[in-house]
């Protein structure tokens, strides 16, 4: 890799129920205002477990329960890497948007489609092997 390619580096959330049948979604409030999992950039000197428990924690208010990195993806679309970590809220959690985002919904897993639906049910499946895949 040169000095000056371009290269970005996130890290996300599949925040699913108890019954790991329904995920988490967030609804932009910028750009083409999509639904999509909780996280983020990591920023330079951290972590992708503190990235995404600060991501989580801005977004949504509360400390998320950070189970295994399950997918590494790359997505053409954005030239980026991003890491899927399986991840559940602590019972009492009451989420708190931040102003990235106008909407929060419990989405079934069946209703998903194309690349969401394909890290999702990764993350759900996660049995010890990192599922990795270009979209």
């Amino acid at each position: 890799m040169a000095f000056d390619d371009r290269f970005r580096f996130s890290v996300h959330a599949a925040v699913v129920d108890d019954a790991r049948r329904s995920v988490l979604l967030l609804r932009q409030s910028y750009g083409d205002q999509r639904w999509g999992l909780p996280g983020g950039a990591v920023e330079p000197g951290e972590t992708i477990v503190a990235a995404l428990r600060r991501e989580c924690r801005e977004e949504l208010g509360v400390e998320v329960e950070i189970g295994p990195l399950t997918g590494w993806y790359y997505h053409r679309e954005f030239e980026s890497q991003v890491g899927i970590f399986r991840c559940g809220l602590p019972d009492d959690a009451e989420i708190a948007l931040s102003d990235e985002h106008s909407a929060f919904r419990w989405t079934p897993v069946r209703e998903l489609g194309g690349v969401q639906a394909a890290r999702v049910q990764a993350a759900i499946d996660y049995a010890g092997t990192l599922h990795a895949r270009v979209f």
